[in-house]
């Protein structure tokens, strides 16, 4: 039986791993977890597994949660809050597979030191590579040890890549659903509502990611990813627009043929194959409706329609902290459009914007990376300040 931490337990990731776990209890039990402030859904999962050590936000947090275990008669685990709790978490030593799921670069510290202690890391957090991708690849491949992807695009990639050698690897593809703006006019993109971009067409999401699904903002940085995980160059990796999401991505090979890994939108299905991996475990949870499954498409992934992949791309392109930059800019133009302080358009503006002003410093260490996370982020919010003031001082 195989040790769980999980990073982001109370997220939509960390959830539906927890539903993977308790589908499959002959095979997972869960060690620790972390989390941020949902302390009624950390309860629940404190009574159902009953962890040894959880992580929550902050102290008053961990407070609240030691009472409220008081209160309903449930033993506590050890309780820990904070930076230190959620590396406290990822290095837990009983635990054998780290999930990374913790939305932003709250879980990059603890991911990496996961990393570095040799253990099994399941990562959805796309900012661990993003952000820091040559630091945390260099430290699995020092500790040898593969990361497994949970997102549905990389995940279907490792699945493909099964199925041929990596000199015999052409170009490897991921499908994007375009969002709820694929077919919207150019000139109405301007007077998006929060509403209409978090209306995602195919799948339930959280705030930020359904945004950056609606930019494409997250198929840029799933293409940072992909170089980092698959070791390819850039200009292997394509993007096409698929609107079923049925077809979770595609790998061509250099004699021509093309693999591609089909399923249901539903994450419990990747996170299973990462829990469970290099085993295939029979699962009656999900399954592919093919009677609702009438055609297929796909079509090119516009830059003039979805600018933050051609910016996603020349971060990459020029490295260093420019795919930090890239995160930590949108993290806080997201939030900018959420609270109705940015228009939508915005968004890659301030993302152009805070890259124009960033160095091109490579990192030698994790602290260098949180530096250079915060100083876009300081760089972000004075371009929002800058674009709010322009727009109110227009005519």
């Amino acid at each position: 039986m195989k040790q769980l931490a999980i990073l982001g337990s109370t997220g939509s990731i960390g959830r539906q791993c927890l539903a993977v776990v308790e589908a499959l209890p002959e095979r997972f039990r869960v060690a620790a977890l972390a989390a941020g402030a949902n302390l009624e859904e950390l309860l629940g999962q404190i009574q159902r597994h009953a962890p040894e050590l959880v992580s929550v936000g902050d102290a008053a947090c961990a407070a609240r949660l030691a009472a409220l275990l008081r209160e309903k008669g449930i033993r506590a685990p050890e309780i820990h809050h904070g930076r230190e709790g959620m590396r406290a978490v990822g290095a837990h030593p009983h635990a054998d597979i780290v999930v990374s799921a913790a939305v932003g670069v709250v879980g990059l510290e603890a991911t990496y030191e996961a990393v570095r202690l040799g253990k099994q890391v399941a990562l959805s957090n796309k900012e661990v590579l993003v952000a820091a991708g040559e630091l945390v690849m260099a430290a699995a491949q020092k500790a040898g040890r593969e990361l497994l992807p949970v997102d549905s695009e990389h995940n279907a990639i490792h699945q493909c890549l099964r199925g041929g050698t990596p000199k015999e690897v052409r170009r490897l593809v991921l499908t994007a659903s375009g969002g709820p703006f694929r077919k919207t006019p150019l000139k109405n993109l301007a007077s998006v509502t929060p509403a209409q971009a978090l209306a995602h067409p195919n799948w339930k999401m959280g705030n930020r990611i359904s945004i950056d699904s609606a930019t494409m903002v997250n198929k840029g940085f799933e293409i940072i990813e992909a170089r980092w995980l698959f070791g390819v160059r850039p200009d292997q990796i394509e993007v096409v627009i698929h609107p079923q999401s049925t077809v979770h991505s595609l790998v061509e090979f250099v004699d021509g043929s093309v693999l591609a890994q089909l399923g249901p939108t539903d994450m419990r299905m990747p996170i299973q194959y990462a829990l469970t991996y290099p085993e295939r475990v029979a699962s009656n949870q999900v399954e592919l409706d093919w009677a609702r499954l009438r055609r297929l498409d796909f079509e090119p992934a516009s830059t003039r329609r979805f600018p933050c992949l051609r910016l996603a791309r020349e971060a990459m392109r020029k490295g260093g902290a420019l795919p930090c930059a890239l995160n930590a800019a949108d993290e806080v133009a997201v939030a900018a459009f959420l609270e109705g302080r940015l228009p939508f358009l915005g968004i890659p503006e301030v993302i152009e914007r805070v890259l124009s002003r960033t160095p091109r410093a490579r990192f030698a260490m994790m602290d260098e990376v949180l530096a250079a996370d915060a100083e876009a982020r300081r760089m972000a919010r004075e371009e929002v300040q800058r674009l709010t003031a322009t727009a109110t001082a227009a005519p």
